[in-house]
């Protein structure tokens, strides 16, 4: 092979090699011819929008940002730790919320259905009228008459005593006042011939004898050991 053929030959080794170059070069000169049009409508856009914030921003305003972002370091550091902290809590408790909640609704729509809520909502309109009609201190002493009140209902919940006012509660019933005639004291002495009228007699005794307490508060001790009234 002689000299020329050898030039030659690599004259065409170093063609195919400068080929790819050129197609990259001729598509990156495309590619400039595309975007130098692009390149400055988008000048021309920034260029319209910084106009309406030039009135409220100087380069001042950015150098003075730019040296507290970087004094505030740490605490941008230490912000970002806690939002990370958070993140994770969030990520934590999301399954238990996906579960509680529902079942929060639901017991909610029990309570409604219930009028749970509707008596809430009374109640709490009720304090408000009794605070719009009585004053703190009526409502204190309001108060001190519900406990004695509770006191009271508490005596009353001994069994003797539920028995004593349902038996009492009942008499009413028993009693038709339509058939209560005038007596005298000789007609007093004919009822005391009936059991009945004796055996009323001897309750109403008993609640005299009781009765008897009220004097010494309740006492009734007191009240055996007190002398006759002659």
């Amino acid at each position: 092979m002689t000299n020329e053929e050898l030039i030659l030959e690599r004259l065409d080794r170093i063609e195919a090699q400068l080929a790819p170059i050129s197609h990259t070069a001729s598509g990156i000169s495309e590619l400039r011819e595309d975007l130098i049009p692009l390149s400055g409508q988008a000048f021309r856009l920034l260029s319209r929008e910084l106009e309406d914030v030039e009135s409220g921003f100087q380069l001042e305003d950015l150098l003075t940002l730019l040296k507290r972002t970087l004094r505030s370091v740490k605490h941008i550091i230490f912000s970002l730790e806690q939002l990370e902290n958070i993140v994770d809590f969030v990520t934590t408790i999301e399954p238990l919320l996906k579960s509680a909640v529902p079942q929060v609704i639901n017991y909610l729509d029990d309570l409604e259905q219930r009028g749970v809520l509707r008596i809430i909502n009374a109640t709490l309109d009720v304090r408000a009228k009794v605070a719009s009609a009585y004053t703190a201190e009526d409502v204190d002493q309001i108060g001190d008459g519900a406990v004695a009140l509770l006191g009271l209902t508490k005596k009353l919940s001994d069994p003797q005593s539920v028995e004593f006012l349902e038996k009492l509660a009942s008499l009413p019933s028993k009693v038709d006042l339509a058939d209560a005639k005038p007596i005298g004291p000789f007609g007093m002495l004919g009822a005391l011939s009936s059991k009945e009228a004796r055996q009323g007699l001897g309750v109403l005794m008993e609640l005299t004898k009781a009765m008897g307490s009220l004097k010494n508060g309740g006492n009734s001790t007191g009240a055996d050991q007190s002398e006759p009234i002659a």
